[in-house]
């Protein structure tokens, strides 16, 4: 076999007959196929040097061989070319899936309001309208979970496991800031491969006070006076940023009682169906408090 890096001679920029058979160099005919295939292609190499070898090209697909063999084409299901020319199938799987929904969470001088949204969605497809995304996990918090459904239901699990062992271990339920601590801790140890869920927790700690932790997708995680997440996220925080913070507003700010801060969630879950399509259907509606907790459960509109 004879391998050089000169072009061959005669060549011509175009042939009358698209499927002629032309020669160009080794370096010109891989950058065409990379150009073509937006992939690189595996090289081809020798101890001689470069190489020549045949190319055909009718405008549309590019055919590497030689001469008067069965050439292998760029095209699909045209040749075989054992990966050499020819980008490999690529297969693609993801482990998450974003399932919407939304989840909002407020604490108040003596009490939290958590909220969330029952619409079950897969990109434009609503597979239920009644699926509760928030999950007792003591008599005094709650968690409130968006995102992947499988992963939200793994974590659920989890925690409800260590929630039972501290209980035997204890003989007495977990605070409320102790598990916003473990859930920060779980979230972390799976920080290579994190569950796909956004997550508040609402309760009430041992002084009676409301409080509400915001997390991200590790495990990092605040106390804050509200916290939102998931689908609807973007809509509620700057209307809580005004209604609840208080932020750029000069009228004298004031505690709210339970009943007022839960019509608000309600305006607040209607503003973001408009404007959401993975929020809707209905919101429920949990008030925490020292003495156990109260449910609502408040309709939005199903379209």
């Amino acid at each position: 076999v004879h391998f050089s890096l000169e072009p061959a001679r005669n060549q011509t920029p175009t042939s009358p007959n698209p499927h002629a058979t032309t020669m160009t160099s080794f370096l010109s005919a891989t950058a065409a196929v990379r150009s073509r295939n937006g992939e690189k292609c595996l090289p081809i190499h020798n101890s001689e040097g470069g190489a020549t070898i045949s190319v055909s090209f009718d405008g549309q697909n590019l055919a590497i061989g030689t001469g008067k063999y069965p050439t292998a084409s760029y095209h699909d299901d045209v040749g075989i070319d054992h990966g050499i020319t020819q980008a490999p199938w690529e297969r693609r799987f993801s482990p998450y899936e974003f399932n919407g929904g939304t989840t909002l969470a407020i604490s108040g001088k003596d009490y939290a309001v958590v909220a969330a949204d029952t619409r079950l969605s897969s990109g434009y497809e609503i597979l239920s309208r009644n699926i509760s995304k928030l999950h007792p996990l003591t008599e005094k918090c709650v968690l409130g979970s968006a995102g992947c459904k499988t992963d939200v239901d793994q974590l659920r699990s989890v925690l409800d496991i260590k929630m039972k062992v501290y209980a035997h271990n204890h003989r007495k339920p977990m605070a409320t800031p102790s598990v916003a601590q473990m859930l920060g801790n779980t979230l972390y140890y799976k920080r290579f491969f994190p569950y796909y869920a956004f997550n508040v927790l609402a309760g009430v700690d041992s002084e009676g006070k409301g409080a509400v932790y915001s997390y991200d997708a590790i495990g990092s995680f605040e106390r804050t006076p509200f916290s939102a997440s998931g689908s609807g996220q973007s809509f509620l925080i700057p209307l809580m940023d005004n209604v609840i913070s208080h932020k750029n507003r000069l009228d004298e700010k004031r505690d709210l009682e339970a009943e007022e801060v839960v019509e608000i969630v309600k305006d607040a879950f209607i503003t973001a169906g408009e404007r959401d399509i993975y929020t809707g259907d209905a919101v429920e509606i949990m008030i925490i408090r020292s003495d156990g907790i109260q449910k609502e459960l408040f309709q939005l509109k199903a379209d």
